[in-house]
């Protein structure tokens, strides 16, 4: 991709810091409201630049949640090339860094972007319908959070505090659980019936909670942060972006470090696929035999577990790719 300005948008609450970087190095710097209005006015402050082609540029960003969805959604609308990047990543690409301020981290993404242009990876906007899905699943991650803050203490104060003064504060708490529960299983409803909504969404829904272990939940999840499995399309890139590959620690004589997974991945989605590994290896089945079978040759119980991450993982796409349900009673031909 032949790109002649590298855009960098440094994105907070209510505004943007714009720098632009190019052949000639840095070029300009402002800040905007974050808005459509600030948006257009970028816009506008860009075609000063010598040899500005909007087509010609491309304008990278750090993931943000809802700050982002201003720019995003303008941008898209026309048609120009978007680079969404972890901040992560730009940031251990910058090497040692002193100092930090919207300016500067605007400049450092504009940088960022000339650098690694051979890697540049554009944005694919997600279907309307994804969206929706991620706010839905978003607010009912919400609710659980609230309700197992409120419940967790109720139940381990139990045997701390007399019998009547625990069943005083349950009464009082009561309601607000009950609510929180009746708003989770509505929240679960409308999702439900928003996948129903869409053939090719229900497809997948259908086909990924064909495998034991991933329900609705995980199954949901995997829809949001895949955008319908097509920017992580491949098992080995879901296993690394979940947690769940391991990797080796060793240089030299020196260095001899355990093979572990790594903390940088998607924890929501690692808590949900070890979830579904230990719901898995409960139920009679390959799973719960293969899992019973390593942990009596001495294995270590995570590491059996996190082989069970992956084969969920693998499951998960190989159902999809054939677009057949999983089938439990599947026995391999013999060469």
């Amino acid at each position: 991709m032949d790109f002649h300005h590298y855009v960098g948008i440094d994105i907070a609450k209510t505004t943007l810091d714009w720098a632009v970087y190019s052949e000639l190095g840095n070029q300009i710097h402002f800040q905007t409201p974050n808005s459509v209005d600030g948006v257009k006015i970028g816009l506008r402050n860009l075609k000063s630049l010598p040899g500005w082609q909007p087509a010609k540029a491309v304008f990278c960003m750090e993931h943000t949640g809802i700050y982002n969805a201003h720019l995003l959604e303008y941008l898209d609308k026309l048609h120009l090339p978007i680079w969404l990047e972890s901040s992560l990543q730009i940031k251990q690409a910058g090497g040692m860094q002193r100092g930090k301020t919207d300016k500067i981290d605007a400049q450092r993404i504009a940088e960022y972007a000339f650098r690694f242009r051979d890697k540049t990876r554009l944005w694919q906007p997600p279907r309307p319908i994804i969206r929706q899905l991620a706010f839905l699943s978003a607010a009912r991650q919400r609710l659980i959070r609230v309700y197992n803050q409120l419940a967790g203490p109720l139940d381990e104060q139990d045997t701390f505090f007399s019998t009547t003064m625990q069943k005083q504060v349950q009464r009082s708490c009561k309601a607000s659980l009950a609510a929180l529960e009746k708003d989770r299983k509505a929240l679960d409803k409308q999702i439900g019936t928003l996948i129903r909504q869409d053939e090719h969404l229900h497809e997948l829904f259908t086909l990924i909670t064909s495998v034991p272990g991933i329900g609705p939940a995980t199954a949901t999840e995997i829809l949001v942060t895949t955008n319908e499995l097509k920017t992580v399309d491949n098992p080995k890139k879901m296993a690394c972006h979940a947690g769940v590959a391991p990797f080796e620690y060793r240089s030299g004589s020196s260095v001899r470090g355990k093979t572990r997974v790594s903390h940088q991945a998607q924890k929501r989605l690692k808590s949900l696929f070890h979830l579904g590994a230990m719901s898995a290896i409960q139920v009679s089945g390959e799973l719960q035999t293969y899992y019973q079978r390593k942990v009596a040759e001495g294995k270590n119980k995570m590491l059996v577990l996190n082989t069970v991450r992956n084969k969920l993982i693998h499951r998960v796409y190989a159902v999809v790719k054939r677009g057949k349900k999983y089938d439990k009673s599947y026995c391999f031909a013999l060469a």
